[in-house]
């Protein structure tokens, strides 16, 4: 079910929003969801290639497996980026 919200926008963000969904010939609303999802999909997830190299990365993977297994038995310390 989709849900309706409410988005402030600058008139000047408004107008560069309006062109762009004029120009594609499709409500702002719809152009916000589609340039948003393909934000998301370009910076927040691993494409299937970057995954595929992660997979094969022996040493990788043997650094992360200790790194789980330092977590669950407690060991190390973390230190907190300034």
């Amino acid at each position: 079910m989709s849900k309706t919200i409410t988005l402030r926008l600058s008139d000047e963000n408004y107008e560069i929003f309006k062109k762009l969904a004029s120009q594609d010939n499709r409500p702002i609303s719809n152009f916000i969801e589609t340039a948003t999802k393909k934000y998301i999909e370009a910076n927040g997830y691993v494409d299937e290639f970057e995954m595929e190299e992660i997979r094969n990365n022996t040493e990788l993977n043997k650094s992360i497996k200790r790194a789980l297994s330092n977590v669950k038995n407690e060991k190390g310390s973390f230190i907190e980026k300034i």
